[in-house]
């Protein structure tokens, strides 16, 4: 490795070791669109599976997916002991994938030679040598996982390195150290590579680490600083046990904190938030929001403190632009706010007042006020902007909610099997027209909200739109530390609508139905003023 090489490849195996994640089951659609959704983002390999292990990933290499930057790996071993390279039917499959590059693992830990595979060491090596000829025999580019690099060369750093070596010498495009039982911590790994760097060029060595001890990215990162030129890892740190290096944090810190270049442009950069959300959506799980650089809750601002320091520079709590990333900050308001979160907020919603108003101070005390009886305002916008709009100028009087009722049945049908349903009445007066409506739904805050949204939808037919997302319930101890059967229940709800929008309001009573009707009532009304729509009678 020349001293300016400052170049570092980026090798995503989220189709592989993510498929190993608990709870996580690719399908043939899923892999092909991430993987065009990673070449398009400028990663250099995209590691596909491995063909012949499974269905899914035989159908996968059947009709790969055509990338325009990215090199497709496709994994396996190398051969096994007893046969030839040219006689291995599990190398074959790897090798007649059409794919640019090869990934093999081979076993560099002498443990596992002696226990696991009971074969001669010197066989072993000889092993990997083969294999790594005949791939770039077959006109494919050669890597070579060496499994286990790490707890090998502590126990037996000469033969760890021979096995490395093997590789090279043989072809081996990438000699790839993997930290695969996770346990190496970041020093080890930096005076490993190091060490290694003195055999094998830098810019052929790679880094495989998982995060068992949490030090996963960090790893990876000190290899890059020990010379190596690959870092591989997982979109949002995917994998067995505790997955693996999150591939989301150590791109912008290569690039951003330390210096290196790498195939994401800074217009790739920018997209690295929505890719780790359309990996979320495409695996039906919520993001973590505490994920960094790319997490709702990471250019988050919820202390007043904070906030105005963050209103005269945001340099001052963040550590880099959230735009770089394609995120953007978000200014909360709770109990711990002041008078600056609040008039962020209003910037954000559009709402335009003097900031001498004397009004803002008594929005923030209602706020401390009813956060402490149980109120979240941190996740429910929608719910804090028509707080706002109450306390500055009025919210348009839309509909009340008078009177409802919610009946549960449970019966047996004809064919014997349980049914329950959800029967609700809800009577809702528009511009003095008292309107009764009954609706049978899945549960009682479905029902509630077709029997509301059938009455409103007469005056209000935008309200037709409304979907309902998501429905979260909290049980609340009481904010005065008294009996718990004078717990308190709060209620979020996210909605959306035809156009994409997405909003969360809030309810907090007693009783999880009444609490459940105060949200879903926020989530009309903010509805109708998004939408513009005059109070029935009023236009």
């Amino acid at each position: 490795m020349t001293a300016n090489d400052n170049r570092v490849y980026l090798y995503d195996t989220t189709l592989r070791d993510g498929q190993q994640t608990r709870g996580v089951d690719f399908s043939v659609a899923d892999k092909a669109a991430f993987a065009r959704a990673l070449d398009e983002i400028g990663i250099d390999y995209v590691e596909g599976g491995w063909p012949g292990a499974n269905p899914t990933d035989d159908r996968f290499f059947a009709d790969p997916p055509n990338l325009s930057h990215a090199k497709l790996a496709a994994f396996g071993m190398t051969r096994r002991p007893g046969r030839s390279v040219e006689n291995d039917p599990g190398l074959a499959a790897v090798l007649g994938a059409p794919v640019d590059a090869a990934t093999l693992v081979g076993k560099t830990w002498d443990f596992h030679v002696d226990v696991a595979l009971e074969i001669p060491r010197d066989e072993n090596v000889q092993m990997i040598s083969d294999s790594i000829t005949h791939t770039k025999g077959r006109g494919l580019e050669p890597i070579f996982d060496c499994e286990h690099f790490f707890d090998g060369y502590k126990a037996n750093p000469e033969y760890a390195l021979s096995c490395a070596i093997a590789a090279f010498e043989a072809g081996a495009r990438w000699v790839v150290l993997c930290d695969t039982n996770g346990g190496a911590l970041p020093h080890e790994i930096e005076a490993i590579v190091g060490a290694v760097t003195a055999h094998i060029p830098g810019d052929h060595i790679g880094i495989h680490c998982h995060n068992d001890t949490e030090n996963a990215v960090a790893g990876s990162l000190a290899a890059v600083r020990a010379g190596a030129r690959q870092v591989q890892g997982t979109i949002n740190g995917l994998g067995e046990r505790c997955g693996n290096a999150n591939l989301v944090s150590i791109l912008p810190s290569l690039m951003l904190k330390m210096g290196y270049e790498t195939s994401v442009d800074k217009a790739g950069l920018k997209r690295l938030t929505k890719l780790s959300r359309m990996l979320d959506e495409r695996l039906n799980r919520a993001p973590d929001p505490h994920r960094a650089y790319v997490g709702d809750a990471a250019f988050a601002h919820k202390g007043g403190l904070h906030v105005s320091a963050v209103q005269k520079d945001p340099r001052s709590y963040e550590h880099i632009d959230p735009a770089s990333v394609g995120n953007q900050r978000h200014i909360l308001v709770s109990d711990q706010a002041g008078r600056s979160n609040i008039l962020a907020r209003f910037g954000e919603i559009g709402l335009d007042i003097d900031p001498k108003n004397p009004k803002i101070q008594n929005l923030v005390e209602d706020v401390k006020e009813k956060e402490f009886a149980g109120y979240s305002f941190d996740s429910a916008e929608a719910s804090f902007e028509l707080l706002a709009r109450r306390f500055l100028d009025g919210v348009p009087d839309y509909f009340e909610i008078e009177r409802f009722r919610v009946m549960d049945e449970r019966r047996f049908n004809a064919r014997g099997s349980l049914v329950i349903e959800s029967e609700a009445a809800a009577t809702i007066t528009i511009a003095n027209e008292s309107l009764h409506e009954v609706a049978v739904g899945n549960g009682p805050v479905n029902s509630l909200d077709l029997a509301i949204r059938k009455a409103l939808t007469r005056a209000y037919p935008t309200l037709d739109q409304v979907r309902l997302l998501d429905y979260k319930v909290r049980i609340l101890p009481p904010p005065d530390n008294s009996d718990g059967t004078d717990a308190v229940t709060r209620v979020m709800i996210e909605s959306g609508d035809d156009t994409g929008a997405v909003w969360r309001t809030v309810g907090v009573s007693a009783n999880i139905i009444d609490a459940s009707i105060r949200a879903l009532s926020d989530s009309m009304t903010y509805k109708l003023i998004r939408d513009g729509i005059a109070p029935a009678g009023k236009e």
